[in-house]
């Protein structure tokens, strides 16, 4: 007897022409499932009744669909919350009616940066921005809709192909002026978009399906840091980047000094840590990925 063909999960991705949105969709349809891929054109998630025909017929959603201007959210918080809250909010109510599993990607900017070591999966969010409030509303919103069928995914400081990003920004800035002032009292993670989706990928295929889990690059440095690295890479003069404080660098939204996550979630995954920073940052660069 023949066994026959396993039909493939049909997934939604929102946000997908974002740099982690098209990351996703791209490593999802490699890795044989059914992608239904929709950018801010395809599916406004504000809209309620918009979410329920998107999800219907989808075995998996992934929230990859955000308001992300930090510093913008501050003067629009009315409009950071209609995305980050309310239309994950959508999407979860619309997921639980169907079935269906819903991986929701949040940030590391629910939390205040008071602690000094990284922030486990279950400690209290306290963030600082209207960016942050409107991301862990989202998390609780989410959670309350679709107890049983909801993964927040956490994760910092993305950089990607498909984007303006930390890692573009500061290669164009250096070769532009050939000396940068960098930020040294904020600390986090690195995460590049193509190890964050092949994670999310992976945890499709365990059974996981409620709770929070962290997904970064492994380790953590500085924004200054993160610089010297990156010039490290370009083959440039590390004594060219030089360390300030948040305090000569003001910005409209405060930033937590500590935000780095801790991995305590991944043993209830089965899911690896994913790589170092560096490790990854060497990749995306060395692969000309960010060029």
């Amino acid at each position: 007897m023949i066994n026959p063909v396993p039909i493939p999960e049909r997934v939604l991705v929102t946000g997908a022409d974002g740099m982690l949105g098209r990351d996703l969709s791209s490593r999802l349809q490699t890795a044989g499932y059914e992608v239904d891929a929709r950018g801010r054109g395809q599916l406004d998630i504000t809209d309620r009744e918009a979410c329920v025909g998107a999800v219907a017929g989808h075995t998996i959603v992934i929230n990859a669909a955000a308001y992300t201007d930090v510093d913008g959210a501050e003067e629009h918080e009315a409009d950071a919350w209609a995305v980050n809250a309310s239309g994950a909010e959508n999407l979860a109510h619309a997921a639980r009616a169907t079935g269906a599993r819903l991986v929701h990607v949040s940030t590391d900017y629910v939390f205040d940066g008071a602690k000094v070591t990284p922030y486990g999966v279950m400690d209290q969010t306290s963030p600082l921005s209207a960016y942050g409030r409107s991301k862990a509303e989202g998390e609780r919103l989410v959670r309350a809709a679709h107890p049983e069928g909801s993964i927040i995914v956490r994760s910092a400081w993305l950089y990607g192909t498909h984007g303006s990003n930390f890692v573009r920004t500061i290669s164009r800035l250096y070769r532009e002026n050939g000396t940068l002032t960098v930020v040294d009292d904020q600390r986090g993670q690195p995460t590049w978009t193509l190890d964050l989706a092949e994670q999310i990928v992976q945890l499709l295929g365990v059974e996981y399906r409620k709770g929070i889990l962290h997904f970064t690059n492994t380790g953590s440095t500085t924004w200054f840091g993160f610089a010297q690295a990156i010039v490290e890479n370009l083959g440039g003069d590390l004594a060219s980047v030089h360390p300030t404080d948040t305090a000569h660098f003001p910005r409209p939204a405060k930033r937590p000094a500590n935000s780095v996550l801790a991995f305590d979630g991944e043993h209830m995954s089965g899911l690896p840590a994913m790589r170092p920073w560096r490790a990854a940052l060497d990749a995306a660069m060395g692969s000309g990925a960010l060029d």
